[in-house]
């Protein structure tokens, strides 16, 4: 199955992938992850990342398209990708439908994560994570352990807020998120293969509304 997971920044896209990695034999597409990954490789394809991102200029839809093309071309997601992060745009979304088709996969699901905007704020301003796992704990419900220990990795850590993570960038990235990416939702659904959950409820309670989706 592969899927697509929308929503705007702090949604909980993050999150939820990473339980179906590891509960589905998922592969998660991170477009970040593959562009720090190429950059190092050593590849021909890295090398073309590396000499863009020295520059300091954005990288090409085509670029990341070629990326996603060789993670799919390599057979290792036994139970299907998780897209994440890209598409953002209608352009990007025809360029990922075109490629799919070429390979023979098919797009199974897109999960659309709705939130409040107010709640959305309150809840990434309120968010740290681990130095060490990356492991995403909130002031509100669920604090830091008092003996600063992750829970996840069991030791005791440096808990990071990101810089971005205040009210007046996160609105800033809302915005940018409206702007491109929200028009895919009308693109989506008029394809027929769109869900909506609910991304504010409690992560069990998002974890089953996304099982339901993906069926």
């Amino acid at each position: 199955m592969n899927i697509i997971l929308l929503g705007p920044p702090g949604a909980g896209k993050g999150t939820q992938a990473q339980r179906l990695v590891k509960q589905r034999d998922m592969v998660q597409l991170s477009t970040g992850d593959m562009l720090r990954e190429a950059r190092t490789s050593g590849t021909e394809m890295g090398k073309v990342v590396a000499d863009v991102m020295d520059r300091g200029e954005l990288v090409t839809d085509e670029i990341v398209i070629g990326l996603i093309r060789e993670k799919l071309s390599s057979g290792s997601a036994s139970g299907g990708y998780i897209f994440d992060g890209f598409p953002r745009t209608l352009a990007q979304a025809d360029a990922l439908g075109a490629l799919l088709e070429e390979l023979g996969e098919t797009l199974d699901r897109v999960v659309e994560m709705q939130v409040d905007d107010e709640a959305l704020v309150a809840r990434i301003t309120a968010r740290s994570t681990c130095g060490n796992c990356g492991e995403v704990y909130n002031d509100n419900t669920k604090p830091v352990p008092a003996d600063g220990a992750c829970t996840s990795c069991g030791q005791t850590a440096e808990f990071k807020r990101r810089a971005d993570d205040n009210e007046e960038s996160l609105k800033t990235r809302l915005l940018a998120y409206y702007k491109q990416t929200s028009p895919l939702i009308g693109y989506y659904y008029a394809k027929g293969n769109l869900a909506s959950i609910n991304g504010l409820d409690s992560m069990d309670a998002v974890a089953a509304s996304m099982d339901e989706a993906l069926g």
